[in-house]
């Protein structure tokens, strides 16, 4: 695992308690990859969108010398891209009312929310308690306006750590806990309760100390780090690798299996892990940007260390039945593509425009993408490995006698490389001529009338 060029620079004068910390990455076509942000302890990570950028609200693993968790703040980390990523702000213990703490070194899990311009960062007092700090931008400067925890260990049978926020119209939800997870809508100030928590019932619970044997917690059904989201008509509560579903936001849940499986290691990534195996510890997220939606989350296969952890990001696709196809762990990431190795996934796309996708059984990974509309488009940015190549091939389905017009682009330019009137959803090589070492490149769908078009997967020769 190659390292990144990371140059921290301290910001003075911006108040009491606010103490700013920027990083600028020097990054080599060759290390923009998972872990995104390679060797730094970024881990339990929450990406939120705020204004087109992507936000990462992480805790801080100090070092891989690590023989337990030490982890001493909290850090904000800002992408254009999901490929680079810039350290924004840094969260100290001492700028909360955690400094009556000397020496505190137990900054868990933590999760943003914002309402009415504010953004309320909320973070663990270890496995005990929860507090906010609220800021301005996505980046702070914060304040403490509470002076102590929101959610006080004393609040619920279960522990009040761990938090995951889920907005839904103008209200915002925490959801918090261990074991049993308990949620409450928060007040219109973000800094209260706007009713007493409630406990989540979840059928057929399983998680990574299931069926294990000779651990503390043999026999547990569920983990911490419960986190919420949304597609389509139901809600997922997740808690690491495993989730369930629901019509209804507070439940009853029911359990639909696991996002990482033995499936998800084609390159081999499922060592070194967790005690209990590839599954246990993938704390994480989901999120959605530009039409395609992820899952960040802990990986452990980098450093060896499960006190020294980095982050991870894939593709998460939905079967029609609302179940989640197990995600691929990998080092190329997302929001670039290799040329150089296997065919280009077309529902792996950066970006889309009146695409949408679909689940069929003969697609080369059991999904595609379909022109929804007489005209739509799709985003592939940084496809390394193209030196020598010059033709693009696009594996399609549907319509065998459909007319349409395809066009290749660089991303941002006014005329195509390339555009051909075509007839068929068949296998299409398209000549573009000679091709840098990196492309960005944007495929454009036109059809004449009504039809079945679909992108299975691309690639370059």
């Amino acid at each position: 695992m190659k390292d990144r060029n990371v140059t921290l620079v301290q910001l003075s004068g911006l108040g009491i308690g606010a103490a700013f910390l920027l990083a600028t990455a020097s990054l080599a076509p060759a290390t923009a990859r998972n872990p995104i942000i390679a060797n730094q302890g970024v881990n339990d990570p929450h990406i939120h969108i705020f204004d087109d950028k992507a936000y990462l609200y992480a805790s801080h693993d100090k070092s891989a010398r690590n023989a337990a968790f030490v982890m001493e703040d909290w850090q904000v980390w800002s992408s254009d891209d999901l490929v680079n990523w810039t350290l924004r702000s840094t969260l100290y213990p001492d700028q909360t009312y955690l400094k009556s703490q000397p020496n505190f070194a137990s900054a868990w899990a933590t999760d943003v929310a914002e309402k009415n311009g504010k953004y309320y960062w909320y973070f663990s007092e270890a496995n005990r308690q929860t507090g906010v700090v609220v800021g301005d931008s996505p980046v702070g400067p914060w304040r403490d306006p509470l002076g102590k925890p929101l959610l006080a260990e004393t609040l619920t049978p279960t522990h009040e750590y761990d938090p995951g926020l889920f907005s839904e119209g103008d209200d915002r939800f925490i959801i918090f806990g261990v074991w049993d997870y308990y949620i409450a809508r928060l007040g219109d100030d973000m800094i209260s309760l706007a009713q007493e928590p409630r406990k989540i019932d979840i059928a057929g619970a399983k998680g990574p100390y299931t069926f294990t044997k000779g651990t503390p917690f043999d026999g547990k059904l569920t983990d911490d780090k419960p986190f919420l989201h949304k597609h389509g008509d139901l809600y997922y509560l997740s808690w690491g690798a495993f989730y369930a579903t629901s019509p209804d936001l507070y439940g009853p849940y029911e359990y639909r299996g696991a996002v990482i499986t033995e499936a998800s290691f084609p390159t081999g990534l499922s060592q070194p892990t967790w005690p209990t195996g590839p599954q246990q510890g993938r704390h994480g997220s989901f999120f959605t940007w530009h039409g395609q939606t992820y899952f960040a989350y802990c990986d452990i296969s980098q450093s060896g260390n499960r006190y020294f952890r980095d982050t991870f990001i894939s593709y998460v696709h939905y079967r029609r039945d609302g179940s989640i196809a197990p995600i691929r762990v990998d080092l190329t990431g997302v929001g670039e593509y290799l040329a150089t190795s296997d065919p280009i996934e077309a529902e792996e796309f950066y970006a889309r425009n009146r695409f949408k996708k679909r689940e069929r059984a003969g697609a080369s990974n059991s999904f595609e993408v379909m022109l929804d509309g007489a005209a739509g488009e799709l985003s592939f940015p940084n496809i390394r490995g193209l030196g020598g190549k010059d033709t693009i091939v696009l594996d399609m389905t549907g319509d065998a006698a459909l007319p349409f017009v395809v066009s290749i682009s660089r991303t941002g330019a006014s005329e195509p490389i390339a555009a051909h009137s075509l007839r068929g959803a068949k296998l299409w090589r398209i000549p573009l001529g000679s091709l840098g070492e990196s492309e960005s490149l944007v495929i454009k769908f036109e059809r004449a009338g009504a039809g079945d078009l679909a992108l299975d997967r691309i690639w370059f020769e």
